[in-house]
């Protein structure tokens, strides 16, 4: 009862327009002998309302349409005579929908993958590098490639910097955090407990308790698990417009170094600690001079940067 009755407050806290339609939920399951279909209530409440309370395991698979798992402990929830919560009522409410990603991000994420193609295929590399020499050529025979790569990392980590800090919520990344801490916190609590039982030689009673406290802390970290891939899309969504603006970039500069576009630039450098190297050599394991040089620049300015613009990359839990 316990577990049907903190789902069901977990997803009315979520969404307040889930209770209305768990009532009609259980307007027409009474009305239908205990089943109800989506047909009898799609104009109660969207399909993924419905489909949250499948997935939830609210409603289970009856004989002709579904039915609802634990009918006392639904009641209960919807009547406010069930049991406290437990943990799941003190856990942030986080909404779901605002991790969700847009239009432009999903179509930002398949342009950023095609472009990646090009680091296999020569042809598409000189296509897109082709097109970009057009604005940075100019650029490359007019000073020290260095100074280019240099160019290149301060544009890149100006905008990585400013898309990271508008399109990430700090403020529900650090909520996802505080949950998954204060889950991980109340099982290490109950996991001491039971440990504190068994030395004193409690009842069988008393640790058949605290095993099940125990599994149904485990059950709603399983839950949270699921629910926490909101906060890999929070990350992940400003990567995306990175990687479409980068890439590109990248396509660029191995198409100048590489010897696919025109030899124009310088083809050595000298690298602190190095000394004079060729662009293509490896100064890093397989990591060659031009990307080294790339990622060290880009670095370093986008530290500068943040601290510049006052701009804190961490949660925020507060």
């Amino acid at each position: 009862m316990t577990r049907t009755a903190e789902k069901i407050g977990a997803l009315v806290r979520e969404d307040s327009s889930f209770e209305e339609a768990l009532e009609a939920i259980r307007r027409k399951a009474d009305e239908n002998g205990g089943e109800v279909e989506w047909a009898d209530v799609r104009d109660d409440l969207s399909s993924g309302q419905w489909g949250r309370l499948i997935e939830k395991g609210i409603l289970v698979d009856g004989q002709d349409g579904f039915e609802i798992a634990d009918r006392s402990a639904f009641d209960d929830a919807l009547d406010g005579d069930g049991e406290d919560g437990g943990l799941a009522d003190d856990l942030p409410e986080i909404d779901a929908e605002e991790s969700k990603w847009s239009q432009w991000d999903k179509i930002a994420g398949v342009t950023a993958l095609l472009f990646m193609v090009g680091y296999w295929f020569t042809s598409v590399r000189d296509a897109v590098g082709g097109v970009l020499d057009v604005a940075l050529g100019p650029l490359a025979t007019s000073m020290p490639f260095y100074t280019v790569i240099l160019a290149i990392a301060i544009m890149t980590g100006l905008y990585s910097t400013l898309l990271q800090a508008n399109l990430m919520n700090m403020e529900r990344m650090g909520k996802y955090q505080e949950r998954m801490k204060a889950m991980q916190d109340k099982r290490s609590e109950v996991q001491d407990r039971k440990k504190e039982a068994e030395k004193r030689g409690a009842s069988e009673a008393e640790i058949e308790k605290l095993d099940n406290e125990l599994q149904q802390v485990q059950e709603e970290q399983m839950e949270a698990m699921a629910d926490n891939l909101g906060m890999f899309k929070e990350q992940f969504r400003p990567m995306v417009w990175i990687m479409l603006f980068t890439i590109p970039l990248f396509l660029w500069m191995y198409y100048r170094i590489h010897g696919t576009g025109p030899q124009t630039i310088e083809q050595t450098v000298v690298m602190p600690m190095v000394g004079e190297v060729e662009w293509q050599e490896g100064v890093i394991g397989p990591m060659r001079a031009w990307i080294v040089w790339y990622f060290l620049c880009s670095m370093g300015f986008v530290q500068l940067l943040r601290k510049a613009l006052n701009i804190d990359m961490s949660p925020d839990t507060s």
